[in-house]
């Protein structure tokens, strides 16, 4: 119950009254809330997946190591890089995690996550799906 609280929060417009996700938000005011949450990233119960990304199962890492869990889970979409990481800087405060050293790195419970773009680059062609690593290892 306190995940869907968080969400709630983190994205205000997100959940239509009986609680499914609503329709994207049009125009120039819409963002990265706007879009809420489609689902939950595959071995995590609270890292939200955004809305126009599509988790790419055959690529996906979940195990418990003795320091603690180690998830590697990867999406693909349409969607600019700026608009995920405003996304996961927006939402992930109010499900518990602290920024980290740059706008990608988040740390909570003697976890850290990490997202990254590994294809997106100056070769990256323009309107090009975009990848995303999400990355969830313990704490050194």
């Amino acid at each position: 119950m306190m995940v869907a609280a968080a969400l709630a929060a983190a994205a205000p417009c997100a959940l239509a009254q009986d609680g499914a996700p609503a329709e994207p938000t049009a125009g120039p005011s819409a963002g990265p809330s706007a879009l809420g949450p489609a689902s939950f990233v595959s071995g995590t119960e609270d890292l939200p997946l955004m809305a126009g990304l599509r988790e790419v199962p055959e690529r996906g890492v979940v195990f418990e190591s003795p320091n603690g869990r180690i998830v590697e889970t990867w999406a693909v979409g349409y969607v600019p890089a700026e608009r995920v990481r405003a996304f996961y800087r927006e939402s992930l405060p109010h499900l518990g995690w602290r920024a980290g050293d740059d706008d990608l790195t988040f740390r909570r419970e003697g976890e850290v996550l990490t997202l990254d773009f590994p294809a997106a680059g100056k070769d990256t062609a323009p309107g090009a799906a975009l990848t995303v690593r999400f990355r969830i290892t313990p704490d050194p």
